[in-house]
């Protein structure tokens, strides 16, 4: 495991592209108006400026491993940007949220090794070009040993879960309530933790989750309530969600992917969904009265 590209340079990116650059033969992909603006303003890791091997998409070679680390609202774009670095031979994982990015970029390219996986541990602050993060967290993704050799040498944290299906909506069924109800509250992990009403309120929408867990064929979904909001008091007290934070600095959210989801695949199943479409509306209500914010602060200048 040599070549390794890395498109998506948001907090979880770049918390790894930091710790694989010393690591192995690493490449950030970007396009040209963000190379721009990472030349003029570099990405700044726990305070300190950080450079990297950037390329473009026209540029051409065999990545071993290509992990894309953007928001789900760019994967289409990613999944068309790493074409001239896929071949047969190279595995691809996407930390992405959800539980439906592995399906899109299978499909686009069905002879790489796409790798069930997901990051979980302390949440990173990001604001503009900034990021923070404690260092506290792990990759779990689906058992290959070659992967796994290359963690152990780069001496990143993961895990190889006996179920990865399970392990991924386990995490989905956690970022389904945790995500949305902190960011239309306004309250950290542990603002969150001490709320019992708000705790009954999750139990809905992870019990919405399970029915759809246990249609697409997921194993042990009787755990997923427990075991997610054991999750919940993993978290650090001080922590923010990633949809709190992109709320406070107004920036569109990842809702489509959590609550969206939900509704989607109820729709699909049967299944009613309602808290999960209570958590959706006052979501996008939040996001367009910030983009009515913004534009009326543009108005201003």
């Amino acid at each position: 495991m040599e070549k390794v590209v890395l498109i998506g340079l948001g907090a979880v990116g770049l918390t790894y592209a930091v710790k694989l650059r010393e690591k192995c033969d690493l490449s950030i992909l970007v396009d040209s108006e963000r190379l721009e603006r990472y030349t003029k303003n570099k990405p700044v890791f726990n305070g300190v400026e950080q450079d990297f091997n950037y390329i473009l998409p026209s540029e051409k070679f065999n990545a071993d491993l290509v992990i894309i680390t953007t928001k789900f609202s760019g994967l289409d774009s990613a999944i068309k940007s790493i074409k001239n670095f896929v071949s047969e031979q190279t595995r691809i994982i996407s930390l992405i949220n959800g539980v439906s990015s592995e399906e899109k970029i299978s499909k686009a390219y069905p002879k790489a090794k796409v790798l069930k996986s997901y990051f979980i541990g302390h949440s990173a602050v990001r604001r503009a070009n900034f990021v923070k993060q404690d260092g506290i967290g792990e990759i779990v993704i689906e058992r290959d040993e070659y992967i796994e050799n290359f963690f152990s040498k780069a001496e990143v944290n993961y895990s190889v879960p006996d179920d990865i299906d399970y392990a991924m909506w386990l995490k989905f069924a956690f970022n389904s309530f945790a995500n949305p109800i902190s960011a239309i509250l306004n309250m950290s992990f542990g603002e969150l933790k001490k709320n019992k009403r708000l705790k009954e309120f999750a139990k809905n929408v992870i019990f919405e989750v399970r029915q759809i867990a246990k249609k697409k064929g997921i194993k042990n979904t009787n755990k997923l309530e427990q075991e997610a909001l054991k999750s919940l008091d993993k978290m650090c007290d001080e922590g923010m969600t990633s949809m709190h934070q992109d709320i406070l600095s107004r920036r569109p959210t990842e809702i489509d992917i959590f609550a969206g989801e939900i509704i989607k695949l109820g729709k699909k199943y049967g299944i009613k969904t309602p808290y999960s479409q209570i958590l959706y509306d006052l979501i996008k209500i939040k996001e367009e009265d910030n983009e009515h914010s913004i534009h009326t602060c543009q108005g201003r200048e």
